[in-house]
């Protein structure tokens, strides 16, 4: 019999209670796991209540965290290093010192392991361990897509811990092994749903300029992008191929197909991952 998953017995904690934080404690939750061992620090009243509702532990002190088997870094990027900088100052004052700090996870665009590393280390030189994530909003509906990295020094059970927390709210868990690529998937999933969306926005717009009432052009339009995704993950055949399945020669998808290649269709979308995963790199070095 194999031993009991750690996220069942795991105290968890997240600094920052907004939408993300929401969905993933929202995931716990739904896979049974105990309100008692969540706690949440969030400084703004709303957010804050919307997690008391949920009936986990709630605080607006940093360092009431600190002793928690793994502690989420859920916040935006600029206020990352002070919520790290929270967490070694209560390690450092802690009566009760142990050579195994908690698991640090930080889904903070583009902040890198060697800075959470650096601002979470102690007065006596104690470094926690380190897990970068990239999750996407999909995970508020429980169909995320996340990338995950972390060095060298992660166990085997912390690197267990992480993924069960994110396969709470994502169908796709990607672990990375170089930190750039984190980066990428950024650029990839991070961002993509936006991609998406602004597509949908396009296409319900240019079917209105066509004719067709705006609310029956949104119905059509949301059903497209939601079958084609889930013939995407359904499927055992390539996004390519299941493109050319719906494309018959000289028909109408290879006409609209051909009027993307000449706009540059190809071009758009490599221009668009690449500024963004460019932009994630950006966010690490400020």
């Amino acid at each position: 019999m194999s031993p009991p998953a750690p996220l069942s017995t795991a105290k968890l904690a997240f600094i920052g209670g907004g939408n993300m934080a929401g969905a993933i404690i929202g995931g716990l939750l739904a896979r049974g796991v105990a309100t008692t061992n969540i706690s949440v620090s969030e400084p703004w009243e709303v957010n804050r209540n919307k997690m008391a509702a949920l009936g986990v532990n709630t605080t607006t002190v940093n360092g009431d965290l600190a002793g928690a088997d793994l502690v989420v870094i859920s916040v935006k990027p600029q206020v990352a290093q002070s919520a790290c900088q929270d967490l070694a100052a209560a390690w450092s004052a802690a009566d009760k010192k142990s050579d195994k700090l908690p698991l640090v996870v930080s889904i903070a665009a583009g902040i890198t392991i060697d800075s959470l590393r650096a601002w979470s280390t102690t007065t006596d030189g104690r470094v926690p361990h380190v897990v970068r994530v990239m999750p996407n909003t999909p995970a508020l509906v429980g169909e995320g897509a996340s990338g995950l990295y972390a060095g060298t020094d992660i166990t085997e059970e912390e690197r267990a811990l992480a993924t069960q927390m994110l396969e709470s709210v994502s169908k796709a868990t990607e672990w990375v092994d170089r930190e750039d690529l984190l980066d990428v998937v950024t650029g990839l999933s991070g961002s993509g749903p936006a991609y998406f969306f602004a597509m949908v926005e396009h296409l319900i717009t240019s079917a209105t300029a066509l004719g067709l009432p705006a609310e029956q052009a949104a119905r059509l339009a949301k059903q497209t992008c939601l079958g084609a995704g889930k013939m995407l993950v359904e499927s055992s055949e390539e996004a390519s191929q299941l493109r050319k399945n719906v494309t018959s020669p000289n028909g109408t998808t290879h006409a609209a197909l051909v009027s993307f290649e000449g706009s540059g269709f190809e071009a758009i979308i490599a221009k668009a991952v690449d500024a963004a995963t460019k932009r994630a790199t950006e966010l690490g070095k400020n």
